[in-house]
C-alpha cells in the first residue's frame, strides 16, 4: 500500500536493535552510555532505575538500556532481557575486591533463557586507573573462554576518556553485519 511506496521512496527503514547495558553499581555504565551518545560525561549520578539512549551505527538504531547495578535493583534485570539483541556488561577493572561478585552476576545472566546465543561485549572499564587489572586477566577470571553458546569479546576501555570505546563499537558493528548476512 501507500506505506510501502513511501518507505521505498524514503529508502529502507533503519533497523532497530535492543542492547542491554548491565554491570555492578559504579562500574561506569552511564558514563559509557553518555560517551556512546556523544554527551558530556563530567557529571554523572548513580542510575536509579534505568536510562535509554538511541545510538546510530552503520544504518542501525541501537536502543541502549542502561539499568542500575545496585544490589537492590539486580533482581529486576531479568525483566529487561526480553528481545535483547546484544548484551554489554561493564566491569570496574580497578575494583578487584568485587570481581567475584561481578563474575557471579554475569554467569547468572548468561544462563538466562532469554539471552541464549545473544552476543556479549564485556567492557573492562576504568583502564585509565593505575590499579586496573588488564582485560586479559579479567577475561580469565570470568572464564569467558568457557562461553561456547555465544560470540563474546572483552574490550579494555576508559568510558571517561573514551579510549577503547570505539573498538567495542566496532566489534558490535561486526556482530550486526554478521547477523545481517
Amino acid at each position: 500500500g501507500l506505506l510501502s511506496v513511501i518507505q521505498r521512496l524514503k529508502g529502507s527503514p533503519e533497523q532497530e536493535l535492543r542492547i542491554v547495558l548491565l554491570g555492578l553499581d559504579n562500574a561506569g555504565k552511564t558514563t559509557l552510555l553518555k560517551r556512546l551518545a556523544s554527551e558530556e560525561v563530567s557529571t554523572i549520578t548513580p542510575t536509579q532505575g534505568f536510562n535509554i539512549k538511541s545510538v546510530h551505527l552503520h544504518g542501525f538504531k541501537l536502543n541502549v538500556w542502561d539499568i542500575g547495578g545496585q544490589r537492590s535493583i539486580r533482581p529486576y534485570w531479568k525483566k529487561y532481557l526480553g528481545s535483547t539483541d546484544l548484551l554489554i556488561y561493564v566491569i570496574d577493572s580497578a575494583d578487584q575486591k568485587r570481581f567475584e561478585e561481578t563474575g557471579q552476576e554475569l554467569a547468572e545472566l548468561t544462563e538466562e533463557e532469554s539471552l541464549t546465543g545473544v552476543p556479549l561485549l564485556v567492557f573492562a572499564n576504568k583502564q585509565d586507573l593505575l590499579t586496573a587489572a588488564p582485560a586479559a586477566e579479567i577475561a580469565e577470571g570470568l572464564s569467558l573462554h568457557t562461553y561456547r553458546d555465544r560470540e563474546w569479546q572483552i574490550q579494555a576501555c576508559s568510558a571517561l576518556s573514551g579510549e577503547g570505546v570505539q573498538d567495542g563499537m566496532t566489534w558490535i558493528s561486526s556482530q550486526i553485519m554478521n547477523r545481517k548476512k
